[in-house]
């Protein structure tokens, strides 16, 4: 996966791929800023998918638009949000996650939420 913008540090090793749903009814920003010489920051629409490169050892940052700001609303670690590479994986993910975009708003956010969590367990 090409991040041709801001391609990761050449000094980091084991690069892991990671997936975040943003499960929400609002904007949020994703972002990793502890990684020396590397910044990432990434604007998510509700129910979309953000798929990603980063070492095993950063945390993502979601920040939840607000009116006229954006509050912290979690921190968490890539290895939990890693994905396995081979196709089928990925194929799995994506039927789970049009699967969940059947149904209400509300039902559609928690079943998101729900094949976020089963996707990193």
């Amino acid at each position: 996966m090409a991040q041709i913008l801001d391609p990761l540090p050449d000094d980091k090793s084991g690069h892991i791929v990671c997936c975040y749903v943003n499960a929400t009814s609002k904007i949020q920003i994703a972002r990793i800023s502890h990684i020396p010489n590397w910044y990432f920051e990434r604007v998510v629409f509700p129910g979309q998918r953000l798929v990603f490169e980063a070492p095993p050892e950063a945390i993502l940052e979601i920040h939840t638009g607000m009116m006229a700001s954006a509050v912290l609303s979690d921190n968490i670690p890539c290895d939990r949000l890693a994905v396995n590479e081979d196709s089928n994986s990925f194929a799995e993910l994506n039927q789970k996650v049009e699967e969940a975009n059947d149904g209400s708003s509300d039902q559609r956010q928690e079943n998101l939420a729900g094949v976020v969590l089963s996707a990193v367990d």
